[in-house]
């Protein structure tokens, strides 16, 4: 995925994450796209979870992104 896509998917994506993770700061939090070992160490510490939490929490959210993506026919 092209630097400039993966940008705008994670631009695209905040309102939804902001919505399941409402401690989340853009300004602060890594890239999910590009780090997503320090953004799950964010996420941790940001939402008082276990970094094993964290990790679930993220896979989670990515997996019903990739499912609203396929039903809205975006590339991935």
């Amino acid at each position: 995925m092209p630097v400039q896509a993966a940008a705008a998917s994670w631009i695209d994506r905040m309102p939804r994450i902001k919505q399941r993770f409402p401690h989340l700061k853009a300004s602060n939090a890594p890239s999910i796209l590009d780090d997503r070992d320090r953004f799950v160490a964010y996420l941790a510490r940001t939402h008082h979870l276990t970094l094993n939490e964290a990790k679930e929490e993220v896979d989670d959210f990515l997996y019903i992104e990739s499912l609203l993506r396929e039903l809205d026919g975006r590339p991935h």
